[in-house]
């Protein structure tokens, strides 16, 4: 098997019926299967997934969150590289074979992402440098628009790149990520202590420390619907937010778990 296709589905079933419509029109040259994990929403998506015979479907009875609920996927996976999609995806034509390309051609990669639009074809970033504890409040908070959130976020966004080029990032988003099946034996699983944010970040470090490669691939184009939230103004507002408390309880834990320990060399 050559490639496992892992969505993971949390009340996003019409999302997930589009999708699979989508990677089944694309008539991908090399085997793949296709495994959908329901992260107990029970939304409808396992019917939605056996009108394929194509696909797996995987019921988890409880949502651990979307380490945990990915990791079930991978754990089923047989293929020579896994591709891990978000629901609200659409790929271009050529996206999953210029990555799987990209892997044959790079075997020093383990880890690598395309580039992440939006629906006008705007791009997202999704390639980051390592973040330091300015983070949470320049991505959440108000902070964000000042001169300093602005100069930080550049940096960390890596703004200055060309991102229709191929490049080695420190880091990359989780909404669609390629991985050497292979690699796993030495990186291991996503950290399920993360219930959510920041697993990736987490995963790609690893990737790193573990002699492996982090790649961006900007010539493979994928839509992304996903639209981030806009950080509040109010302060009250920020904390009580459940995504935003997510988020801070996981750097706190991402921030404990490296403690101490330098920072890969990315090249």
């Amino acid at each position: 098997m050559d490639l496992s296709i892992i969505i993971l589905n949390y009340f996003h079933r019409d999302l997930v019926r589009e999708l699979l419509k989508n990677l089944l029109a694309l008539n991908l040259s090399f085997s793949y299967e296709i495994i959908v994990v329901d992260n107990a929403s029970f939304d409808g998506v396992k019917e939605v997934a056996e009108k394929y015979p194509q696909v797996k479907f995987i019921q988890s009875q409880v949502n651990h969150g979307y380490a945990a609920g990915n990791n079930i996927g991978i754990k089923q996976a047989k293929g020579k590289y896994i591709l891990i999609c978000n629901p609200d995806l659409a790929f271009m034509q050529d996206a999953i074979s210029r990555l799987y390309k990209y892997m044959e051609a790079n075997p020093e990669v383990a880890l690598a992402g395309p580039r992440l639009i939006n629906a006008d074809k705007s791009l997202q970033y999704s390639a980051t440098d390592f973040p330091d504890w300015h983070l949470p409040f320049y991505r959440r908070t108000f902070l964000s628009n000042t001169s300093s959130g602005r100069a930080w976020l550049k940096q960390y966004l890596l703004e200055d790149r060309d991102h229709t080029k191929n490049f080695y990032v420190p880091t990359l988003f989780g909404a669609c990520l390629i991985i050497r099946t292979s690699a796993l034996f030495k990186v291991g699983l996503l950290d399920e202590r993360y219930f959510m944010y920041l697993e990736d970040l987490d995963w790609s470090r690893r990737f790193w420390e573990s002699g492996f490669k982090v790649a961006y691939v900007g010539e493979a184009e994928v839509i992304h619907l996903h639209k981030r939230e806009s950080a509040q103004n109010n302060i009250f507002k920020i904390l009580v937010k459940k995504t935003t408390r997510a988020h801070i309880s996981s750097f706190l834990k991402y921030l404990w778990k490296f403690k101490g320990k330098k920072l890969p060399e990315v090249k």
